[in-house]
C-alpha cells in the first residue's frame, strides 16, 4: 500500500499522540481554584520577591502568580501544572501580558519538578499535598530560599511567619536555613 502525503502525516500524528499520551502525567490530586489577585500580591510581598529572582509555582493554574511576579517584581519563573489546558491558558496570558520571555509553564507533575534553582516557591494546594512536598522542598531548596503557601501549612514544619490574607485565609512563609 502506498501512503500519500495525507496518510504519512496521519501516521506521524498517531505515533506522536501515542508517545505524548505515554508521557502525560497522572490526574490532578487537587483541582484549580484561582487565587484572588490581591492575595497573589500579598504572597509575593510576603516572600519579598526581588528583580531577577526565580519564582516556581507548583500547581500554577492559570499562571497569575508568575505573571504578577514578572510584571510587578521583575522576577523570572516557572509554573508546573498537571492540567494541559491550564498550561496553554497560562502561556497565552503570559504572552498577552508581555512576560512570556520571563516565565514558562510546564505540563507536568509537581512531585517530579526540580526546584533547586528557585529563590521562591509558591503553593496553593492542600495540607496533604504540602506535607508530601516538605521533604523535597527542604532537600532541594538552597539556604535563603522562601516558600509561601496560601491557606495551608506544610505538615508539622513551623512557618517563619504567618499573616492574614485579604481573603480571610492565612499566608505562611518558610525560609530555608
Amino acid at each position: 500500500m502506498r501512503w500519500g502525503r495525507r496518510g504519512v502525516g496521519l501516521a506521524c500524528v498517531l505515533v506522536l499522540v501515542k508517545v505524548a499520551s505515554a508521557q502525560v502525567p497522572r490526574g490532578p490530586d487537587i483541582y484549580f481554584a484561582a487565587t484572588r489577585q490581591p492575595v497573589v500580591d500579598q504572597m509575593l510581598m510576603l516572600a519579598e520577591v526581588k528583580p531577577g529572582e526565580v519564582v516556581v509555582d507548583l500547581g500554577s493554574g492559570d499562571g497569575r502568580i508568575l505573571i504578577l511576579a514578572a510584571q510587578k517584581y521583575g522576577a523570572r519563573g516557572m509554573g508546573v501544572e498537571i492540567n494541559a489546558e491550564l498550561v496553554e491558558r497560562s502561556r497565552l496570558i503570559a504572552r498577552e501580558a508581555e512576560v512570556g520571555d520571563r516565565v514558562s509553564f510546564v505540563h507536568g507533575d509537581l512531585f517530579d519538578a526540580d526546584v533547586t534553582g528557585a529563590d521562591v516557591v509558591t503553593l496553593y494546594l492542600s495540607p496533604s499535598i504540602n506535607s508530601e512536598l516538605e521533604p523535597k522542598l527542604r532537600r532541594q531548596l538552597k539556604p535563603g530560599a522562601r516558600v509561601v503557601s496560601h491557606q495551608f501549612p506544610i505538615g508539622q514544619w513551623a512557618p517563619d511567619r504567618t499573616t492574614p490574607g485579604v481573603d480571610g485565609t492565612d499566608l505562611h512563609l518558610w525560609i530555608i536555613k
